[in-house]
């Protein structure tokens, strides 16, 4: 292996560890040619994965939803992930995995007996300058205007990347999403409102990702003994909200504090959103702690 290999990033592609730059993919694949594949993302602190296992899970949803075959077993999934960390020097990374129905000729109807396309790589944790927890963030209202099942993590995100685009065009971070009047979920992320110190948050239905964050969200105010509905939530709800969060795996859980130039509440971070944040905070050290104790 040459210097100038060593020092590119290592990816996974069909059972392959590689250089990002030897990864080569065909142009027949069918995620290329209609999007039909599914990705996931998984967060890693420390070289502790956060809910790995719910993330290899929701991958095996969706492909059950696209009628795509697993071609792994959970145990391989992980040591394969583990694996491509380690090869990248590890630390906090998020590990994109991205499997499709494989190579065949363009034709809609999918093909029988297709060996899947699988690639996985691995990229520095981007999550949230500390900034975005202390001010907040803006959002358009939007219309929901993509497919109706959101709840699959499919690589065909048009729609949403057009709602985003339209959201930064007009100068927001991101866009507060509503379909026949009621909140769904941004372009990228959940959305959960909070009301007289109610955390309001839409069901996991067809119309929304279930988020792995979200779900931990949802745990930890139990835990914690923060009072949650989870229901459809109107936009007049969301108008009138004394604070809006957005959450993923990237953005962990943050606070919305402008939506449509017109201040969420008081227009800063609200005391509901601090208590959260410093539970999901601890919940991520104890994930380092027992990271450094396995050591």
């Amino acid at each position: 292996m040459t210097t100038q290999q060593l020092c590119l990033p290592t990816v996974y592609l069909n059972g392959n560890f590689l250089p990002i730059e030897e990864a080569k993919i065909s142009p027949l694949d069918r995620g290329f040619i209609f999007g039909d594949g599914v990705y996931e993302v998984i967060p890693f602190y420390a070289g502790r994965g956060l809910r790995m296992r719910e993330h290899l899970r929701r991958l095996q949803r969706s492909m059950n939803e696209l009628a795509i075959e697993n071609p792994y077993a959970i145990e391989h999934w992980e040591s394969t992930i583990t694996a491509l960390i380690e090869r990248n020097g590890g630390g906090n990374v998020g590990v994109y995995i991205q499997v499709t129905r494989g190579v065949a000729k363009r034709d809609f109807p999918p093909p029988k007996g297709l060996t899947q396309t699988v690639f996985m790589m691995v990229n520095p944790l981007a999550t949230p300058k500390p900034e975005i927890y202390a001010k907040g963030i803006s959002c358009i209202s939007l219309d929901d205007n993509r497919w109706l099942k959101c709840h699959i993590k499919s690589v065909a995100l048009l729609g949403a990347v057009l709602l985003k685009h339209e959201s930064n065009q007009g100068g927001f971070d991101e866009a507060v999403l509503f379909r026949d009047g009621y909140l769904t979920e941004s372009s990228a992320s959940n959305i959960a409102a909070v009301k007289s110190g109610i955390i309001l948050c839409p069901p996991m239905d067809n119309l929304i990702l279930p988020g792995i964050t979200y779900e931990l969200m949802i745990e930890l105010a139990r835990k914690n003994s923060m009072p949650l509905e989870i229901r459809r939530v109107a936009r007049k709800e969301v108008k009138k909200a004394d604070e809006l969060w957005i959450m993923s795996s990237t953005k962990e859980v943050a606070p919305i504090v402008l939506l449509d130039d017109k201040p969420i509440g008081t227009g800063q971070p609200g005391p509901v959103f601090k208590q959260m944040y410093q539970h999901f905070q601890d919940y991520k050290r104890s994930l380092s702690a027992v990271s450094a104790a396995a050591e």
